[in-house]
């Protein structure tokens, strides 16, 4: 980020120093010349961030990646080009002109993105580590980071097998011969390791807890396999907690009236900005439903069903009908990937996500937020909570329109597909902030765009 707005904002001083050459500057800039090509580099760097060129996680190809540069660039054009030219106009640069600069601008972040890719430019900053344990434990390392895009900040030397782990079960990681685990502090120190994540099957008695008190005085990072999966994927993984993590952990912090209060003002004008932006979307998405089937006889246009909400109160989640009248003429059913009850309008609806926008009143009406997981049905909430631990604390905040899980996660249609969502949403859960609601919306601005959602 830091580098995409050094680059911007030189190429934006070397663009304004041509044109002034040429006498085409206007006033206004002979004496904050450096006004536009910050102010540009800076909001390039949000619709960087928009269109997901700041996932650490991201695999796309070339011309995906350049595309998504190009994106952002016209996000930025318009932006100026309406909001800012038009309330600000002697701020206004000539069209083409700007065009060209945007357009170079995103041009070099792609190339410097290319070439990070290719010689992998950023791979000095990796911290080095290390596993304590082999075992059942530690395979959730393998098993949930075997691509190199999910190591992208860390580089894994080995495990170290422990006589009280279960049976090995790692299939192609480096097992580490270090002799007794008292020359864990000199193996650290030679193979200049920076952090230790602890993951033994049975911790007691087969930790070297003097060891590895000596590294953590000499600067090396001790770390739980609970708080290393958390920090590195962005998930809690439920299967691994145990109660004495959860309360000694940081994050799940009680709810203050104050912060509610705040979060639904929030919410209430974000909606309202959302609705004044749509509005036309709603009515257009209104008339194609009509025609498709809303006019037959008992046909619909919005669909109201049942969803659970915060500390499980009930309540009717309003959508665009995306499913044929009889959807679930047999039933509550999982919604699939390719489900052959959805419409042709629907299909398009889900794929951007418009179906979602009547659930503005249901942010109006205080039952749901911006950011938050998702509502499920109550007859299948009833049903995760047997298969699931932990599952029904999700229900601790307000269900939201997007959500940490829907970023990371892309379709959910069984049980395992909901546990595998629960360790998002706990995630979510732990840590959320203003700053992280932020993020999940502007992210959610590259599903969007980019036709991701189901």
């Amino acid at each position: 980020m830091v580098l995409d707005v050094l680059m911007a904002t030189m190429l934006g001083m070397v663009a304004f120093f041509v044109v002034s050459k040429n006498s085409l500057t206007m006033p206004v800039y002979d004496h904050a010349w450096w006004l536009m090509p910050l102010s540009t580099a800076l909001l390039l760097n949000i619709t960087n961030l928009s269109v997901g060129l700041y996932d650490v996680k991201l695999r796309d190809s070339n011309i995906g990646l350049y595309r998504r540069c190009l994106v952002s660039g016209a996000m930025t054009f318009c932006i100026f080009e309406i909001l800012v030219f038009n309330a600000f106009q002697k701020l206004e640069i000539a069209p083409i002109a700007f065009a060209l600069f945007l357009l170079a601008t995103v041009s070099v972040i792609f190339i410097s993105r290319f070439m990070a890719n290719t010689f992998e430019m950023f791979g000095i900053t990796k911290k080095r580590v290390i596993v304590i344990g082999s075992g059942e434990r530690a395979s959730i390392i393998e098993k949930r980071m075997r691509r190199e895009a999910d190591r992208r900040g860390f580089k894994l030397v080995g495990f170290i097998k422990l006589n009280t782990d279960k049976e090995d079960q790692l299939r192609n990681e480096n097992i580490l011969e270090i002799g007794s685990l008292d020359n864990l502090q000199a193996y650290v120190a030679e193979n200049r390791i920076d952090e230790i994540v602890i993951a033994p099957d049975e911790r007691r008695g087969s930790l070297p807890l003097e060891s590895l008190f000596d590294c953590k005085m000499t600067g090396v990072v001790v770390k739980d396999i609970l708080d290393f999966i958390e920090e590195e994927t962005g998930q809690v993984a439920v299967n691994l907690i145990y109660p004495s993590w959860v309360i000694y952990s940081n994050g799940f912090q009680s709810r203050h009236y104050i912060r509610v209060a705040l979060d639904y003002t929030l919410n209430v004008v974000l909606a309202v900005l959302v609705f004044l932006f749509t509005w036309p979307i709603i009515l257009v998405t209104s008339l194609l439903i009509y025609i498709e089937d809303g006019h037959k006889k008992g046909g619909t246009i919005f669909y109201k069903q049942t969803r659970v909400g915060m500390d499980g109160n009930l309540f009717e989640i309003i959508k665009f009908r995306s499913m044929r009248q009889d959807a679930e003429k047999d039933g509550a059913q999982w919604a699939t990937k390719s489900d052959n009850r959805v419409t042709k309008i629907g299909a398009a609806l889900r794929k951007y996500r418009i179906d979602e926008l009547p659930q503005l009143f249901n942010v109006f009406k205080g039952e749901m937020d911006f950011v938050g997981p998702r509502p499920e049905r109550p007859e299948f909430v009833k049903e995760l909570i047997k298969e699931i631990p932990y599952y029904n604390h999700r229900h601790n905040v307000k269900p939201g329109l997007t959500g940490w899980a829907q970023l990371n996660y892309p379709y959910g249609s069984s049980v395992n597909d909901s546990l595998e969502k629960l360790k998002f949403d706990l995630y979510y859960i732990k840590r959320r902030s203003i700053l992280l609601d932020l993020l999940i919306l502007v992210r959610t601005i590259e599903i969007i765009l980019f036709g991701k959602g189901r």
